[in-house]
């Protein structure tokens, strides 16, 4: 077959809703205070363990750092499964078709280790992916061009032969400069459509 497709997960395959993990354990209300909270960057301290860093080593620089939010963040890691709310309408139903059709796809997503094991049991398109790279558990994160290296050794082919789908305009910059077809993910209709147009059976 031709080309292979790389998806992320969070916000492209899995509608991923950091706040509701965190109001599970301290309300709606005090979620939404900490998510817009000047004083702290939840996607910085997110990223930590995405990248590798344990969540005890997280929680522990939070609780010196900012022991006011200390309850928020670990209300994330101990609720962690609400925030994963259900399948992004439509993308799945791409990853079965490509499936069906026999092109090869596998997963690059920014998770940590820990916590990445929720997602295949809870989504079971996750299943038709051939392989996924998960950030935590390599200890490199999008857009470090080292991760994008690792899908050479996992897949068995050169990133040239690879459509790369994200959300995030910055990882899917960093696919491309690396040599890789890359599509920023707004939805599936549109995504659907640029997968035709890179000749995919969708």
């Amino acid at each position: 077959m031709g080309a292979g497709v790389v998806w992320d997960l969070g916000n492209v395959l899995v509608d991923w809703d950091a706040s509701r993990a965190i109001a599970a354990g301290v309300g709606e209300a005090e979620a939404a205070r900490f998510l817009a909270a000047d004083d702290f960057d939840f996607r910085a301290y997110n990223h930590g363990p995405d990248s590798g860093l344990d969540w005890d080593a997280a929680e522990a620089e939070v609780a010196r750092s900012h022991p006011h939010w200390l309850a928020h963040c670990r209300a994330y890691r101990a609720h962690f499964p609400a925030s994963l709310v259900g399948e992004v309408p439509g993308t799945a139903d791409l990853v079965r078709a490509l499936h069906a059709a026999g092109v090869p796809q596998w997963g690059l997503t920014n998770w940590s280790h820990e916590l990445y094991p929720h997602a295949p049991r809870m989504f079971e398109v996750l299943a038709l992916l051939d392989d996924v790279v998960v950030s935590g558990t390599e200890g490199l994160a999008k857009p470090d061009p080292r991760v994008y290296e690792l899908l050479v050794a996992r897949t068995g082919r050169p990133l040239a032969d690879l459509v790369f789908v994200d959300d995030r305009p910055d990882n899917v910059e960093a696919a491309c400069t690396l040599g890789m077809a890359g599509l920023v993910f707004t939805g599936a209709d549109a995504l659907r459509a640029d997968l035709r147009g890179l000749g995919l059976p969708v």
